[in-house]
């Protein structure tokens, strides 16, 4: 075997309670995106998936002894944003089991967390041996055709850190990711086959419990697929565009790497086709900026209404506030079987809200297009954070109730998180404020979180007014009544339930 790719367990540090239950188990987009790219060029791979599976550090060891691949590949991303910064928890615990145990594979690292830190990681980590500057395309092509990875023939794959003979971290030529012109081509779908499950298909993977209309029945089987990868636009708190490095250096900031690809339209369209045919209709359409451009949306959505005349199909998809104006997409996007839409509201306050995003909202009036969403038969997941630059106590009370007016079904709230790779951490190191040391303070779950102060607040009174606000939204009459008409009160017990799992908090623990 050529490369075992590993998706990591972090979900008891990174989830708490939530992770019983609550917490998504999504399909690893980018192991299978990589897997089957090398596949498509000759290459033998596997994937375990720990955390689908919940496997223990001794069943992974005995699994890669009996596969015996040539390299050991952690993939390190998940279903947040965060989640390339927190799952790096249970997959350095797993590497440093393997190579207590003397494992003798070389172990290498594809992740945000490791692309926008590579020497650092490698500083840290004596359990990684080398990690790959971007999405690793072309690096894994280069290695399947390698009889062995050593010390001496290391520097010739390109796109990586790695520790010489002399301990010293050296990078190697740095080389780009797949062009749009050769998406299908490179990055020719995915290894749906290789994922684990019980009984049937994608069985062991689920969605939130909003998506499936917060009823446990519509949550598995479940999948993530991604129609276009990236995004042009330049938000402080965002590192999704560090996928896209290029280049060696030692810090990444994503706002450097904006940029989109694109597969084809019939390319994707037999991905999703695949999807069906396993019994999965309940999907996440993972793009940052899904209904962004029309040359590629309208017929993918044209073209998914066709599998969609029995309104099947349970998917939901990002989408910038200030696209979805026109009810003729809207129209187009419903038929489709997209029943969500996600909806980046991020703060309350106008001031707040253009700052952050960097030219990625045009001025809009947010009450208008929500109720224009909802007219159109598709449900409203509005994201909102706390703590931004430039926030107060009553900003933050003003975007609650903002929330609370706009009463959508779905509310995602998290408290402001410097991620590596993005350019509010970039910012506090420059101005020398306090950072999470480990990676679960990266976690917006976590019990040990520690999100960004504010010129005007606390991290502490930050995250404390967010729990708050998800206890006080989650148990209003009006948004459970709204529920109840939509879902049944089956959905509102649910609800009730999920409310009764309260997260620990050590920085507001340490305040009482």
């Amino acid at each position: 075997m050529d490369v075992l790719f590993i998706t990591p367990n972090s979900a008891k540090k990174v989830y708490q309670d939530l992770s019983n239950k609550l917490s998504a188990i999504e399909t690893p987009t980018w192991s299978l995106l990589l897997a089957e790219s090398c596949r498509s060029k000759g290459g033998n791979v596997a994937i375990m998936d720990c955390l689908a599976e919940n496997l223990s550090h001794e069943d992974a060891y005995q699994r890669i002894k009996n596969l015996n691949p040539k390299l050991i590949c952690f993939v390190v991303y998940g279903q947040n944003v965060n989640a390339g910064t927190t799952n790096m928890v249970g997959a350095v615990e797993l590497s440093k089991f393997l190579k207590d145990k003397n494992i003798g594979i070389p172990i290498s690292y594809i992740g945000s967390y490791v692309q926008a830190l590579p020497k650092k990681v490698l500083l840290d980590e004596k359990s990684i041996d080398f990690i790959f500057i971007n999405e690793g395309v072309y690096s894994l092509h280069k290695i399947i055709k390698m009889k062995e990875i050593n010390n001496s023939n290391i520097e010739d794959i390109p796109g990586i850190f790695f520790r010489n003979d002399k301990g010293e971290i050296v990078p190697t030529e740095p080389i780009g990711v797949v062009p749009t012109e050769k998406m299908d081509q490179d990055l020719p779908g995915y290894a749906w086959d290789l994922l684990p499950y019980k009984e049937k298909p994608l069985d062991l993977y689920r969605s939130p419990l909003w998506h499936s209309e917060y009823q446990e029945e519509f949550r598995s089987p479940y999948a993530a697929i991604q129609t276009s990868l990236g995004c042009q636009f330049k938000c402080s708190f965002c590192m999704i565009n560090i996928v896209n490095k290029n280049n060696n250096d030692e810090l990444g900031v994503a706002s450097n790497y904006s940029g989109m690809r694109f597969w084809s339209t019939n390319f994707i369209i037999k991905e999703f086709k695949k999807l069906f045919e396993l019994g999965v209709y309940t999907i996440k359409i993972t793009d940052e900026m899904f209904l962004l451009n029309p040359k590629y949306y309208i017929p993918l959505c044209e073209a998914l209404a066709e599998y969609n005349k029995k309104d099947k199909l349970k998917m939901w998809a990002y989408s910038r506030i200030d696209t979805v104006k026109r009810p003729e997409i809207l129209d187009k996007v419903r038929k489709a079987g997209i029943k969500w839409l996600c909806l980046g509201i991020e703060s309350g306050r106008k001031d707040i809200r253009l700052e952050v995003s960097k030219g990625k909202f045009e001025d809009v009036d947010v009450t208008k297009i929500v109720k224009q969403v909802e007219a159109s038969d598709i449900n409203v997941l509005a994201n909102y954070i706390y703590g931004l630059p430039g926030e107060t106590r009553e900003s933050i009370e003003h975007t609650y109730k903002l929330s609370e007016e706009l009463n959508t079904l779905g509310w995602n709230t998290y408290a402001a998180m410097a991620l590596p790779g993005s350019q509010l951490y970039s910012d506090a190191l420059k101005n020398n404020i306090s950072l999470p040391e480990k990676y679960e303070e990266f976690s917006f779950h976590s019990y040990s979180t520690k999100p960004l102060p504010t010129e005007h607040m606390e991290a502490h009174e930050i995250l404390k007014l967010r729990d708050e606000k998800f206890i006080q939204y989650f148990t209003n009459s009006k948004f459970l009544e709204k529920i109840g008409k939509k879902f049944g009160i089956n959905a509102v017990k649910n609800i009730q339930d999920m409310v009764k799992i309260k997260l620990k908090r050590k920085i507001i623990e340490e305040k009482i």
